[in-house]
């Protein structure tokens, strides 16, 4: 085993910690585009690494062409996920470009890409050229069906692998066409996966100083998802279908109309459920046989429904919302995203700042917070197509840093 990293690129890595988030002086190389590598190197960025986007001469990350548009002309939806980035455009098949690129190579510590699988082994990139090259550099892969398998060159978006992995057949309500939830939780899953494989593969490397390969399947991470459909069907034989905004075992636990709008209740538990047929004025829900156990009220989740509907249609939401929190009921008002910016609670936290010069666009920061520190009052710019080519190159020539 070889020795673990220690001496001043230990005390470079510890210092630079101690200034700017736990992977502060960590380099990561991000050769990917749209969503899923970019979400995680973002993530990657807000946790303290200095991430290099090397996008394509001319064009760029395609990302930065899609809709909608801030008034400056530039693309909301790059700026969400690739703010506080450094860019570089290189021609991956130009030498000279190629040279650069491995010069970037050998001070990072990361290398992620979303290619199809071996679209960076024909580049002459594949891990076994990068492992004889760079050991101790860490690569991640997310790619729609993994490294290998069957599947592994096929092209994939996060709509394909929603349905492949059988989430969109739980997703919407009965006798519904089929419908992808209203994020791309198949890309952001992955690049979550993706970025929690990282960070363990600098872990190991602390202790080994080689890194790995780190390859994470948009696919399998749906399926990762599916923390209840899966043991229904082992427990059961039958593939359960989709189920709204219900829980297939915990009831009430439901989206419920209320005088003028929709509320969510969650009291699946028998002290919950006790609690919320006081606040509706119904004690003898709890001893109806079929809702005096958690059981029973799965089995009989339509007539509950339609008892707790009864009494919350003689007021509206805001009513009930205050006597559900004073009796520690779980429960929500049914937000729209507008409605959830204006949230007090999420004003209070700061999980939505400023993009700084990016006309107010304010978008979600990476939510973690770590003592000591709390959310950033401001957000780093978005990069323009090829920005810090002069800053990358000393940096890559080792003239200089990334800051």
């Amino acid at each position: 085993m070889d020795a673990p990293i220690t001496g001043p690129q230990a005390l470079m890595v510890r210092d630079a910690a101690a200034r700017g988030g736990p992977l502060a002086g960590f380099v990561v190389l991000d050769l990917s585009r749209v969503l899923s590598g970019p979400y995680c190197t973002m993530m990657l960025h807000d946790l303290g690494a200095s991430v290099i986007k090397v996008e394509q001469p001319g064009v760029g990350d395609e990302a930065r062409h899609f809709l909608p548009m801030s008034s400056r002309g530039e693309s909301a939806y790059f700026a969400a996920v690739n703010r506080g980035k450094k860019s570089i455009a290189l021609d991956m098949k130009a030498d000279a470009d190629r040279a650069v690129f491995e010069q970037l190579l050998a001070r990072a510590d990361v290398l992620v890409e979303n290619f199809r699988p071996g679209v960076l082994d024909k580049l002459g990139y594949g891990f076994g050229w990068l492992e004889e090259k760079y050991p101790s550099l860490v690569l991640a892969s997310i790619s729609g069906f993994g490294q290998t398998g069957p599947y592994r060159a096929r092209p994939a978006y996060d709509v394909v692998v929603q349905a492949m992995s059988g989430m969109m057949s739980i997703t919407g309500h009965a006798d519904s066409p089929p419908a992808r939830t209203g994020s791309s939780i198949g890309d952001l899953s992955a690049a979550m996966f993706a970025c929690s494989g990282i960070q363990a593969a600098l872990l190991q490397r602390s202790r080994t100083g080689r890194g790995c390969h780190v390859d994470v399947a948009m696919l399998e991470a749906q399926i990762a998802l599916l923390e209840g459909a899966i043991p229904h069907v082992f427990c059961t034989g039958v593939s359960p279908g989709p189920i709204g905004a219900r829980h297939s075992g915990s009831a009430p636990f439901d989206a419920f109309r209320c005088a003028d709008a929709y509320l969510v209740i969650a009291a699946g538990s028998d002290h919950l459920f006790s609690a919320l047929a006081g606040v509706l004025g119904r004690p003898a829900l709890v001893s109806d046989p079929r809702f005096s156990s958690r059981p029973s009220r799965v089995l009989h989740q339509d007539a509950l429904k339609r008892c707790i509907e009864e009494s919350l249609a003689s007021a509206p939401a805001g009513h009930w919302l205050s006597l559900l929190d004073e009796a520690g009921v779980p429960a929500g008002p049914m937000n729209d995203v507008k409605a959830m910016m204006a949230d007090p609670q999420v004003a209070s936290r700061g999980i939505l700042p400023e993009i700084e010069a990016g006309d107010g666009q304010r978008a979600p920061v990476t939510p973690i917070v770590f003592s000591g520190h709390g959310y950033p009052a401001r957000l780093p710019r978005v990069p323009g197509l090829d920005e810090h080519r002069e800053l990358i190159m000393r940096f890559a020539e080792g003239r200089g840093n990334l800051d």
